[in-house]
């Protein structure tokens, strides 16, 4: 435990006051504490770093990322946002579109729908290729026409009784193999992520008739091609009570930080609050409205320990998202590597 005040305080803790936070620079090179080696270590930082998964379903991985710097933890997120790459519509070819949606916004909102497609399983398009191939494009098409329904009752004002395909949804893209892609992917199921995104409404006589060319690109070219919808991070919360607080105090506390951070227990008789889960308060630093709380809690974030949130759009699994942005990040370092090592040495 970092002791208030302590060397180690300022060397593993940003401590948030009342009117600003300190410690906030990293400090783990040498000379900056006299008696600390923070001479950098491979064996050091091989047991100190470890990677915790916490929480993980289908759309939505947390895990703890622990011993490493601030810097390292974000090249990391924004890989996951703009370097790890996925399928969109890049090209889409209008043949009849008499709906009220313009020709250009209806391509954009059709370049925004996250394809189900592999990226790994795909090159990039050539500079200045305009067909495309089977190796480095998906083609999707979507046609329809609305018109009115024969069995809708006179009476009946509803768009969703009066008109047939009067709503043009995602799930209407159908995926148009390219050269041999069908040999190529015989069990793939190339489509939107969702199939309930609503592109235009339609009305008896108008259509939609549009040839869509999706290919693989990242997210720093276009926010389209990035596969998660949102990678972030915080510093694991670490909340100290100075002293004992007691009775109302205790109840008064309690109410100060999000739920599940502090319980009150029954000790002889009196109330006691006591730090029961520092890791679920988001620090809105309520504690310092109260003059007579305000000195009795000390507010920090462990300096190297990084809670990870990456919530994917549903192109790829978030685990496959993580291990592609550390993919990425090897391979950033290796070109680094090579680079020193063309350099000429007298």
């Amino acid at each position: 435990m970092a002791t208030p005040g302590s060397v180690e305080e300022m060397r593993s803790r940003v401590v948030l006051g009342e009117f600003g936070v300190r410690h906030v620079h990293t400090t783990d090179f040498p000379g900056s504490y006299p008696g600390h080696a923070d001479a950098w270590d491979p064996a050091t930082f091989r047991q100190g770093f470890h990677v915790d998964v916490t929480n993980m379903d289908e759309g939505l991985l947390e895990f703890d990322l622990v011993g490493i710097d601030a810097a390292i933890a974000n090249a990391f997120r924004r890989i996951l946002l703009a370097e790890v790459p996925t399928m969109a519509v890049e090209k889409v070819f209008v043949y009849n579109n008499t709906s009220i949606v313009q020709d250009e916004i209806l391509a954009h909102r059709l370049g925004l729908i996250p394809i189900q497609a592999d990226p790994r399983l795909f090159e990039y398009r050539s500079q200045g290729d305009e067909e495309g191939t089977e190796i480095d494009t998906l083609q999707f098409q979507l046609k329809i026409k609305c018109s009115r329904n024969p069995r809708a009752a006179k009476e009946s004002s509803d768009p969703n009784e009066l008109y047939i395909n009067h709503k043009v949804y995602s799930k209407h893209m159908t995926w148009v193999p390219l050269g041999n892609q069908a040999d190529l992917f015989p069990d793939a199921c190339f489509r939107p992520v969702h199939d309930d995104i609503l592109i235009a409404q339609l009305r008896p006589g108008q259509e939609i008739d549009v040839l869509m060319h999706c290919v693989k690109g990242i997210g720093k070219d276009h926010a389209k091609f990035s596969p998660v919808a949102t990678a972030s991070y915080r510093l694991l919360p670490d909340i100290t009570l100075l002293q004992p607080i007691e009775g109302e105090a205790a109840e008064k506390l309690k109410k100060c930080f999000s739920p599940g951070v502090i319980e009150i227990q029954d000790i002889k008789g009196k109330k006691v609050a006591r730090v029961a889960n520092a890791r679920l308060d988001t620090f809105s630093r309520e504690i310092f409205r109260h003059e007579e709380l305000k000195n009795m809690v000390r507010l920090a974030r462990v300096r190297n320990h990084y809670i990870f949130s990456v919530e994917s759009t549903g192109i790829l699994p978030p685990d496959v998202l993580v291990s592609e942005a550390i993919r990425v990040l090897m391979g950033k370092c290796q070109r680094f590597l090579d680079e020193l090592d063309s350099v000429p040495t007298d």
